[in-house]
């Protein structure tokens, strides 16, 4: 992400739903946890996590609903009301905090490549990580993974979360 940032906008299937990425995410990762695969119905979910703040909805409104998750402590999903498409969810841990985007909801989901392919150790066999991908067995250390002003981004959503 070194080029200027220009915003990224993305929807629902319907279109009644539109929203716009008005900063970088600080950080994308692709879970292919047997979770993420029963919710998505696919082989794994691409996650872009950013401020709430950075989410601008600019048409419609999106239905939260509460949804169970493997920590046992839920999560909320941004559905459109209507055709009922996910288009972010807020986990447990991070709480209001983080927007996991579905990077799938993008118009341009190529844009925002996996940063970090994790809990590999359930990834289906046939899916073929590219050479060099960066991934881990299970869950990581943000440490050891983000770059430095994503770091600093989330220092400050840590101490918003104690004063909150």
């Amino acid at each position: 992400m070194a080029d200027a940032f220009v915003p990224l906008e993305g929807g629902c299937t319907c279109r009644q739903v539109r929203y716009r990425l008005n900063a970088p995410p600080l950080f994308v990762h692709c879970c292919h946890c047997r979770w993420c695969q029963r919710e998505t119905g696919s082989s794994f979910a691409l996650n872009a996590l950013i401020e709430p703040e950075h989410v601008q909805v600019l048409q419609g409104a999106v239905d939260l609903v509460l949804t169970p998750s493997a920590s046992g402590r839920g999560q909320k999903y941004a559905r459109c009301p209507a055709c009922h498409v996910a288009l972010w969810s807020h986990y447990a841990g991070a709480g209001d905090a983080v927007s996991f985007i579905r990077v799938g909801t993008l118009d341009t989901p190529d844009r925002l490549p996996p940063d970090l392919h994790i809990f590999t150790m359930s990834k289906q066999p046939w899916v073929v990580l590219p050479p060099g991908a960066a991934a881990v067995h299970e869950y990581y250390d943000r440490k050891d993974y983000w770059p430095a002003e994503s770091l600093a981004r989330w220092r400050v959503l840590r101490e918003k979360m104690r004063a909150g």
